[in-house]
């Protein structure tokens, strides 16, 4: 549950050792979040950031097994979250490849993350709160070329999460679509990064910071959104010729 100042006390990161995940947690925690669980294919890949998140006064802080590619565990393991844990406050989905087969891609960015967020509200529902973050990505606005496959996984998952958070109004649960340019992580060390590129931790900033405002779609930086709207409406022809 929420304290009475109305922060989040406990979380779940679904993707437990990414970058962007670990930094929101920590940036949590120096707020008033008390209890995280690391949620990651290989537990103890996660145990330097359980740690630190402790160092940094987290009370209860766990790394549990999760898969985001076996579905049909999803629902299960959402069920034993929430018995073995309690009230969870805050679920981050921070989940993702940028390359690989098409078909992986879109198995991880977006059939791994749909096949979380339906158990997810429906335990959130039975509870009577809470809010779902979906790391998403201006990739998925227009779907660019040059990474095709992971934008159109993204833009599947961005209008999933957005249907969602729709049917949701009103219940006490709510879907928070984060979007995102480029973010400098290990995953993207090997590219140049473009302008209005960001780090982890502006990231896990804004994503405070709209879990704070009760936000349902957070920009990062914030001048995507306007620069986004615009490529969003150019003439496909146009669109088309653009180096990207």
């Amino acid at each position: 549950m929420r304290d009475a100042l109305g922060s989040v006390q406990s979380l779940l990161v679904l993707g437990g050792t990414s970058e962007i995940g670990v930094a929101t947690a920590r940036t949590l925690v120096n707020g008033r979040t008390r209890r995280v669980l690391l949620a990651c294919r290989e537990p103890e890949d996660a145990e330097p950031a359980v740690e630190a998140l402790k160092r940094a006064g987290a009370e209860h802080v766990e790394a549990i097994h999760f898969d985001a590619l076996d579905h049909a565990s999803h629902e299960r393991f959402v069920g034993d979250v929430f018995e073995r844990f309690g009230e969870i406050d805050a679920a981050l989905l921070a989940f993702g490849v940028l390359g690989g087969e098409p078909v992986d891609v879109i198995e991880t960015n977006f059939v791994g993350a749909a096949s979380l967020l339906e158990p997810l509200a429906s335990r959130m529902l039975r509870q009577g709160h809470g809010t779902i973050v979906v790391l998403s990505s201006v990739a998925g606005e227009r779907v660019r070329r040059a990474n095709y496959v992971y934008g159109a996984s993204k833009a599947g998952l961005d209008g999933f999460a957005q249907g969602l958070g729709d049917s949701l109004a009103g219940t006490g649960v709510r879907v928070m679509v984060v979007r995102p340019g480029f973010v400098r992580t290990g995953m993207t060390a090997a590219m140049k990064a473009p302008p209005l590129s960001a780090s982890a931790e502006q990231v896990a900033d804004a994503i405070a910071r709209g879990l704070a405002r009760g936000s349902e779609t957070v920009w990062v930086p914030g001048a995507m959104r306007p620069l986004m709207w615009v490529i969003r409406h150019l003439p496909r022809a146009v669109f088309r010729r653009l180096p990207f």
